[in-house]
This record gives structure tokens, C-alpha cells and sequence, in this order.
């Protein structure tokens, strides 16, 4: 274990020096463009200004022939990359593949001062965070990049879900987490084919009425991920870092989409990934605060004053947690508000 003294020492002789805080940027959504896609590639431009995360993926949904060309893709976008107010991030191969090394060091050496973030597929434990970091300590070095690229982590297997806090707390590079829920839900053994979601087979049902175990039972459909989300959350937040839900797979089903995003929001995340188009605005309005939640929260905080005791509002007791709970919706609401013209009218910020 590293001495907390050396913790934010650069790992590599003329790395910059490493982040002593993971800086608060909108982060609603992370689209996925294909690296190895040429015609969406020649869309980033467009596309960059309608997210807050744009992400070049050269991992799943790749084929391995076209593995040099998703990476080049990525160089291509990061060369002509001109929104700034967009962050860009790739996904890399896992550490486990031949594609990994090659992916690291092209990302850096061509890129690396236009690169936010690298996500990394499939982690297991803080020993993945320590070679990437110290990899990326030594091409920033040769590099002589200014900045330190930030590494988010995906849980996506069992192994990775029960070292999470570990995980969480391996580098002062680390940004954030997202939920894999596919190959966990692989990796685990857990009986489903759903990219994300919950399962009609999940469920609770209502007691009996007499003797019919069957008329009258009314069923709820369950979430499959919500002790995982939930655990990823808490490590998150302990450790100064961003929870992210992950992918939600059937394109189609924009509701459920909404349902599973607002669900990942309720509990902490931040934003979710976005596959399609569609699901962009999903996530953006998904992850804004309702403006009802906003006025809301201004009245708790005008009411309580200095923050301490507590008053009745509306028939319900407001307290010092209230207003706790208040700043987070209104602190949101101030960083979005400062990128978004439209958010800030509807606001009043």
C-alpha cells in the first residue's frame, strides 16, 4: 500500500502532477461513438455540442479485425476535436487483451492533451487502476503532457463489484465508475439476457385472499440492479468520485430506458451512458432537477435561514437535513445552468 504522504507524488519522473480533487463538470450522459465506424466518426463534430461526454469505444461492439481501425478512428476525433465545453473519452480494450498496451500508448502519445478521461473495461481490483496509472504516469512523461488524464472504472464482473471501495480509492486519477450490467450479469450467473433493465421473471407479488393462490395477486416487476448501483454509489461518493449507470440496451423501449435512468438518478448516479441518438435527450433531461424540484428547494433553503432548527412547510417539517438535501438539487441545477442557456431560463439562474 502506497504512504498516504506519496499518494499525489506523480508516478513517473516529469509527470504532471496528480489531481487533488476530480473537477465538477455536467455529466449527464456518456453517447458512444464507434471508433471504427468512419461516417460516425466524421459526425463527432456535430454531435460533441449535444453531450456532455462524447466516448470513442474500441472495445465491445468491435470486432477484432477492425480493432487498429477503431483506434485510429479515436486519433482522428481527438485531432479534429474542437468543443471544449464537451469532455472526450475513449474505452479501451481490456487489460486482459493484445489491444490494451497499443491503445494507451496511442491515445496518449497522439491525443493526450485533448483526452479527459480513459474507461476501463472489466476491472477486478486496485492492481488494474495501479498499472494503468503508472502506465499513463510514464507516457505523460514522454509525452510531456501538462495535465493527467483521469481513469474511469467499469464494474463488470462479481470480483470487481466485491472490490469496489478498493477499486474507488487505487488513484488520485480515478473520475468515476460505471455499472456493466451485462457482463456482470454473465459473470455472476444471473439468468438473464437484458442489457441493463429489470425482468418480468423479478418480481414480488401480493399475499393470497383466502384460499385463491391465484386471482386478485397483483405482481411488481423488481430492479436487478439495485444493490449493485447502490454499493457502487456509496463507494463513489466516499471517495470523491462519480457513479455512472451504465448501458440500457433495447433501443426501442424509451420508457423502460427512463424508468432504469431515473431509478441509477434517484439513487446518486450522475448520468448514464447513451447507445443511440434517442436516448440522449433521455439522459440530459433524466439527470437535469425538475424545475418543480428546484423551486421547491429555493423555498426550504429561503425558509430555514441560517440551515439549523427546523420549520413547517407546507404541512411537512423541514430541518437541517432538508436543506442538505436542497443544496444538492439546487448545486446541480447551478452547474448545469452554467452550460445551458435553455436550463438557466427554465431555472432562473
Amino acid at each position: 500500500m502506497r504512504n498516504p504522504k506519496d499518494f499525489f507524488r506523480p508516478l513517473a519522473l516529469g509527470a504532471p502532477q496528480p489531481l487533488y480533487e476530480i473537477p465538477v463538470r455536467p455529466s449527464r450522459v456518456i453517447h458512444f461513438v464507434p471508433g471504427s465506424n468512419p461516417k460516425m466518426i466524421g459526425k463527432v463534430p456535430d454531435i460533441a455540442p449535444t453531450v456532455d461526454i462524447l466516448l470513442v469505444n474500441l472495445e465491445d461492439g468491435v470486432p477484432a479485425a477492425d480493432k487498429e481501425a477503431a483506434r485510429a478512428g479515436l486519433i482522428e476525433a481527438g485531432r479534429i476535436w474542437s468543443t471544449p465545453g464537451t469532455q472526450l473519452w475513449a474505452r479501451i480494450n481490456s487489460l486482459d487483451s493484445p489491444w490494451a498496451l497499443d491503445d494507451l500508448v496511442a491515445i496518449v502519445s497522439e491525443i493526450g492533451n485533448t483526452i479527459d478521461v480513459i474507461m476501463v473495461p472489466k476491472v477486478e481490483g486496485a492492481e488494474d487502476i495501479h498499472y494503468v496509472d503508472r502506465l499513463l504516469a510514464q507516457l505523460e512523461a514522454r509525452a510531456g503532457l501538462t495535465r493527467p488524464i483521469q481513469i474511469h472504472a467499469i464494474l463488470e464482473t462479481a470480483r470487481g463489484v466485491a472490490s469496489v471501495e478498493e477499486i474507488c480509492s487505487a488513484s488520485p486519477r480515478m473520475q468515476g465508475l460505471s455499472l456493466g450490467p451485462a457482463d456482470l450479469a454473465a459473470n455472476r450467473g444471473m439468468k438473464t439476457t437484458r442489457v441493463g433493465g429489470g425482468h418480468p421473471g423479478y418480481l414480488v407479488r401480493t399475499d393470497p385472499v383466502g384460499d385463491d393462490l391465484v386471482s386478485g395477486r397483483v405482481t411488481a416487476q423488481q430492479d436487478l440492479w439495485h444493490y449493485t448501483i447502490a454499493r457502487m454509489v456509496d463507494a463513489c461518493v466516499a471517495n470523491g468520485i462519480f457513479p455512472f449507470y451504465g448501458p440500457f440496451g433495447d433501443i426501442k423501449d424509451v420508457v423502460a430506458c427512463e424508468d432504469q435512468f431515473r431509478n441509477a438518478y434517484l439513487l446518486g448516479c450522475v448520468g448514464a451512458w447513451s447507445l443511440h441518438p434517442v436516448q440522449i435527450e433521455i439522459a440530459k433531461r433524466v439527470f437535469s432537477p425538475d424545475p418543480a424540484d428546484v423551486v421547491h428547494a429555493r423555498r426550504v433553503i429561503g425558509a430555514m435561514g441560517d440551515g439549523t432548527g427546523a420549520v413547517m412547510l407546507d404541512g411537512k417539517m423541514e430541518d437541517d437535513a432538508s436543506v442538505k438535501q436542497c443544496r444538492v438539487i439546487i448545486t446541480l441545477a447551478q452547474e448545469l445552468a452554467a452550460r445551458d442557456a435553455s436550463l438557466a431560463a427554465l431555472y432562473e439562474l
